[in-house]
């Protein structure tokens, strides 16, 4: 037992070790990257003087508002992070500190990620297309759809790439389009069939979104809980889980109807 003298001397002894660990620590890398709100695009719209979007074999309608999918940006695979920036990104709501390896391959390069980056999003687009397509009940042999959107890569913008093509496409014949003169902003994987899938990083993508003005963010429902943590005051989330429920959404929204929320 200690007496009140030997008792802060004990403390004191046993706290030098973890003192030098700490010290060691704040100069070694940790596995980790620093991710923060990246930039976003309108699929409707263009990307460096061309547009993102281009159909051709099939009518297309001028589209209105926007529909804006979502990024973020994180620390390379080969950029050490130190402890003082883990702790930064801890406590910042701008900020998110993620395991190296949730997202980037173990052991890759930084060309070979951005290859892999770039290959994933090709997929991703070609997934969107045949999506779109196959929920207008459009020929892939006669329309054609081709997909332009630089320095972007991953799979998250499936969704967005998808209902631009319905859009563009007028879905439903009514001319109305599907944002109703709104900024709207998402995320989402997507396969052929139209089944929306999580990405991660939703609570930093509402803030890029509503800073590049979306009043509405289509979110992948298992993700709900994510994307309400550091919801921006004013963007409504909508789950969504399937192409066909996110476009029945957005002409509810349109009509005043019933929308899901999270």
């Amino acid at each position: 037992m200690f007496s009140s003298l030997s008792r802060p001397r004990a403390l004191a002894l046993s706290a030098v070790p973890v003192v030098a660990l700490l010290a060691v620590v704040g100069f070694a890398p940790l596995p980790f990257v620093v991710a923060q709100p990246g930039g976003t695009a309108d699929v409707l719209g263009e990307d460096r003087g061309k547009q993102i979007i281009t159909i051709t074999g099939a009518p297309t309608r001028r589209t209105d508002g926007q529909l804006r999918m979502t990024t973020i940006v994180a620390s390379g695979p080969s950029v050490d992070v130190g402890l003082g920036e883990v702790v930064d990104g801890w406590f910042r709501t701008d900020r998110a500190v993620l395991p190296r390896d949730a997202v980037y391959p173990p052991g890759k390069s930084d060309r070979e990620v951005e290859r892999h980056n770039t290959q994933d999003m090709e997929e991703s687009q070609d997934d969107a297309t045949r999506a779109a397509l196959g929920y207008l009940d459009e020929d892939p042999a006669k329309v054609k759809v081709s997909l332009h959107l630089a320095d972007v890569g991953g799979p998250s913008a499936g969704l967005l790439f998808a209902l631009g093509i319905v859009d563009k496409l007028d879905g439903d014949g009514s001319g109305g389009g599907l944002t109703g003169g709104r900024t709207i902003a998402g995320t989402g994987t997507i396969t052929p069939e139209g089944e929306v899938g999580p990405v991660g990083g939703v609570s930093l993508k509402t803030q890029a979104a509503k800073r590049d003005g979306a009043t509405v963010f289509l979110v992948p429902e298992a993700e709900c809980s994510d994307a309400q943590a550091e919801l921006p005051e004013g963007l409504r989330l909508i789950p969504v889980t399937t192409l066909e429920r996110t476009v029945e959404s957005l002409r509810a929204l349109q009509r005043g109807g019933k929308v899901p929320s999270c």
